[in-house]
């Protein structure tokens, strides 16, 4: 008599050889490498690679791949795309921020929501680790990722409801999982963590919601807290408390937005923060700097003790964050060898600092600007009185509150020597004022918005509606090249949006790049040229990267929420 297995049972057999095939492709495929502290150190000398968020610990954001070059990059073609689900349009969580990793031919990349690993090759998805938001929770949140970390066989994955999660990089499982902060305070995580050493570096962000936030590194094998540095006073005893005024120091903020940097030779990593809150109304924390919101820090990576600091805008009414990348160069300087850190800042102003001292060496606005009349021999800028304090009600102040760059993160090339940025230029905004109101745990606190009934008073100019497409006189963005040891500019590709996308240079003399107008370019290095371009569907909003697979170079951008992977014909 003829047995039919039942289905239940078909079912249970297909799915087990399902599970034993992928674990066995699994064992047998790149995702097996590890990636220590050495190869870390010299990611310049895998370019196949891309190991960190910027690609190496300089923050230059340059790949010296030249496959695709200036003679054949008409040629790119879509190779495959990513396109993750999302649970909503709001809070900006269907934005694609993400910088990925590669790692021998795997590209681990993720969202909010998800991280994955995917085929650097194909697309193909090896693994997808999902972990939903709370739809009912609120987090204050701009609900984004901006990348992952690898060290040894894991990856590291800060989330927006705080916690920090080691993933088995061949599985997608998660061998621990710690909490960092509590959400409900306003705190929430969107940076790519700096892994150094056995340390992983990161830090909160508040999304003005006044919550004081803090650098720190944790232990990549275990997750416990191993060192924290304050961005904002933790404690009536801290010095920085009387850069203060009053009890304002409790609530103040100074957020970490974006990646840092790191510098092997001095064992200083370096960092970005944000503004101090209200972050509109300063009244009831000025006439005061407020430490240390708006800096570059310098920390010893193995303490988190404080080496230098440099202040940008201090007591900043206009939510000028110094959240962009440090970028780290060695060059002649004014006569001689410097190790400096270059940083276009969203105040509108390129700087150049000695990394090892902190010592300000040059300032040169770098977008139009009405603000500044100048800086003192240590960089505290002069300020227009018209500015400062901010009247209430608001004042018109070019560049307006996205400033002349924000977080996306620029490149410095090597090979060309000039130092590439994503700018908004020629535009300005009505700054807000407003009464903050008190401080509420967990919402947001600003002093921006109007009281019911207000009415702008006559000839008030705001920055307007927004649209797809603007004039030159309205405002635009770019991808400019400064030079580095000047600040002066040496050509500029103008689009017909604004830009929330970063750079990348190659050793094909290419900058790629893009903006909210949705087109991905590919430019000259040396001149600004277009040379190639690709509508994605939607605002670019990531950092480029390049990489390569048994000899053929990719190179990613994303668009409309979705990442795309281009390459030469086959």
């Amino acid at each position: 008599m003829l047995t039919v297995p039942k289905i239940s049972t078909l079912i249970e057999v297909s799915t087990m050889k399902l599970r034993v095939a992928i674990f066995i492709a699994l064992l047998s495929s790149p995702l097996s490498a590890q990636v220590t502290f050495e190869r870390l150190l010299r990611a310049d000398r895998e370019p196949q690679n891309w190991l960190t968020y910027s690609g190496g610990y300089a923050g230059h954001r340059y790949s010296s791949l030249s496959q695709i070059n200036r003679s054949n990059v008409k040629n790119l073609q879509l190779k495959w795309s990513y396109h993750p689900l999302y649970a909503k349009n709001t809070n900006n969580q269907n934005k694609m921020e993400n910088t990925p990793l590669v790692v021998e031919g795997v590209v681990y990349t993720g969202t909010a929501l998800e991280a994955v690993a995917l085929d650097a090759v194909t697309g193909r998805q090896y693994w997808k680790l999902s972990r939903p938001l709370d739809p009912k929770a609120y987090y204050n949140a701009y609900e984004v990722n901006k990348g992952l970390a690898i060290s040894g066989d894991m990856v590291f994955w800060a989330t927006v409801d705080c916690h920090l999660l080691a993933i088995d990089a061949k599985t997608g499982r998660v061998i621990w999982d710690k909490v960092l902060a509590d959400y409900r305070k306003g705190y929430q995580y969107n940076v790519a963590p700096l892994v150094v050493k056995d340390k992983i570096i990161l830090g909160p962000a508040t999304n003005e919601a006044g919550a004081n936030c803090w650098v720190a590194a944790y232990d990549v094998r275990t997750g416990n807290e191993l060192w924290r540095f304050d961005t904002a006073p933790a404690s009536a005893e801290a010095p920085e408390v009387k850069t203060w005024v009053g009890d304002s120091w409790k609530h103040g903020g100074s957020p970490i937005w974006n990646a840092g940097s790191y510098d092997p030779e001095t064992n200083l990593t370096f960092w970005g923060t944000g503004n101090p809150n209200p972050g509109w109304n300063g009244d009831v924390r000025t006439p005061a700097d407020n430490l240390y919101s708006n800096s570059a820090i310098a920390l010893d990576a193995d303490t988190g003790k404080l080496t230098w600091y440099f202040q940008f805008t201090p007591g900043d009414e206009y939510d000028w964050d110094a959240i962009q990348v440090p970028v780290l160069v060695d060059m002649e300087f004014q006569g001689r060898p410097r190790k400096l850190m270059l940083w276009a800042n969203r105040n509108g102003f390129y700087y150049v600092l000695d990394r090892v001292t902190g010592q300000f060496l040059m300032a040169k606005s770098f977008v139009k600007q009405n603000w500044n009349n100048g800086f003192d021999e240590k960089g505290r800028p002069s300020w227009n009185a018209e500015f400062r304090p901010k009247p209430m009600g608001g004042i018109y102040v070019e560049p307006g509150t996205q400033g002349g760059t924000n977080w996306y993160p620029p490149s410095y090339s090597p090979r060309t020597g000039l130092f590439y940025v994503p700018v908004w230029d020629n535009y300005g905004g009505r700054s807000a004022k407003f009464p903050a109101g008190d401080w509420v745990e967990g919402q947001r606190y600003t002093g921006a918005t109007a009281p019911p009934g207000y009415v702008p008073p006559a000839g008030a100019r705001g920055r307007g509606v927004p649209v797809p497409f603007r004039a030159e006189s309205e405002g635009y963005g770019a991808i400019r090249a400064l030079d580095p040891k000047t600040g002066e500019k040496k050509w500029d590709f103008k689009m017909v949006n604004y830009t929330e996308s970063g750079v990348l240079s190659t050793g094909g003399d290419l900058v790629f790049g893009g903006g909210m107008d949705g087109n991905f370019v590919a430019l000259d290095a040396r001149t600004g040229e277009r040379l190639w371009n690709v509508f994605l569907g939607g605002p670019n909003a990531s950092g480029p990267i390049s990489y390569a697979v048994n000899g053929k170079q990719y190179v990613i951008g994303t668009g409309m929420g979705t990442m795309y992977a281009f390459a030469l014909p086959d």
